[in-house]
C-alpha cells in the first residue's frame, strides 16, 4: 500500500489515495453546474410563480453537491413545492422532479459544449505530482456528466476508478452527503478509508468526508467559504489543490 504523500498542512501523517470531488475541485465545471441550474431553476420560478426567486445562495444550501434529484427537490422543498418523483426517463419539462432535473441536464451539456472546460492549472500540478508518487487517485462526483467533463478537460487516462451518479443508481448506495461512494472509490482503488484523503469544495461532500473514516478531509474554498467548510467537516481548507503539494 502506497502511504507517499505528506500534506504540507498535516504533515505528520503520510497518505494513500486522493479521493477528488471533479466540479469545482478538478475542473471549474461547478460554474457551469451552478450557470445551468440558475437558468432551470428561474425559468421554473418564473413560469411558476415561485418565489422568492431562485439565486446562488440557494445553489450552495441545496444543490452544490449533491445528485442532481436530490438538488432539485430540496429546492423546490425551501420553496413549498412538492413533485411526484417520477423516472430518470421522464421527458425534461416534465412535472416530475426527474422531468426537472432533467431540464438542468440538458442545459449542462449546451453550457459544456458551448464554453468547453478546462482543468484547474493547481490541480493538473497535484495530480502531476500524486502520478509521480504513485499515489492512486479516484473522481467521486455525484454527477451524471462526470465521464463528459473528465473527456472534455483532457483527464479520463488519469483515472480508473471513477464514481459518479450513474455508478450510484447502478450499484444503489446513499449519495453524499453519506460517505458512501468515497468508500467504494477507495475499495476499488484498494486502498484503506484511513489513509485516504477526501478533497471536496462542496458542504455536502466534507459532511460526506467528515461522516466516513477518512485519514483526512481537505476543503476547497471555491466559493463556500472557509468556515463553512471546517463548520461541515473538513480538517484544512485551501484555495487551490497546488498547496496540497508537499516536499
Amino acid at each position: 500500500m502506497h502511504t507517499a504523500w505528506a500534506i504540507p498542512q498535516w504533515d505528520d501523517r503520510r497518505f494513500g489515495a486522493a479521493l477528488f470531488d471533479l466540479d469545482g475541485v478538478l475542473t471549474p465545471t461547478a460554474e457551469v453546474h451552478m450557470k445551468a441550474w440558475n437558468r432551470m431553476f428561474t425559468d421554473y420560478f418564473t413560469a411558476h410563480g415561485i418565489t422568492p426567486e431562485y439565486t446562488d445562495d440557494d445553489y450552495f444550501a441545496y444543490v452544490d453537491g449533491k445528485p442532481r434529484y436530490d438538488g432539485v427537490r430540496a429546492c423546490l422543498a425551501s420553496r413549498g413545492v412538492v413533485l411526484p418523483e417520477g423516472s430518470p426517463s421522464d421527458a425534461p419539462g416534465t412535472e416530475t422532479i426527474c422531468g426537472v432535473g432533467n431540464v438542468k441536464n440538458d442545459a449542462f451539456e449546451a453550457i459544456l459544449h458551448d464554453d468547453g472546460v478546462d482543468a484547474y492549472p493547481g490541480s493538473v500540478a497535484l495530480m502531476d505530482h500524486l502520478e509521480a508518487l504513485g499515489v492512486p487517485m479516484a473522481v467521486v462526483s455525484s454527477s451524471r456528466n462526470a465521464p463528459a467533463v473528465l473527456a472534455a478537460a483532457g483527464l479520463a487516462p488519469r483515472f480508473d476508478v471513477v464514481v459518479d451518479g450513474n455508478v450510484v443508481a447502478a450499484e444503489g448506495i446513499a449519495g453524499k452527503p453519506a460517505p458512501d461512494m468515497f468508500s467504494l472509490a477507495a475499495r476499488r482503488l484498494g486502498v484503506a478509508d484511513e489513509v485516504s484523503v477526501v478533497v471536496e469544495d462542496a458542504l455536502s461532500g466534507v459532511q460526506a468526508g467528515a461522516a466516513g473514516d477518512f485519514g483526512l478531509v481537505v476543503g476547497v474554498d471555491r466559493g463556500a467559504g472557509a468556515d463553512a467548510l471546517i463548520d461541515n467537516g473538513a480538517d484544512i481548507v485551501v484555495d487551490d489543490l497546488e498547496e496540497l503539494i508537499g516536499q
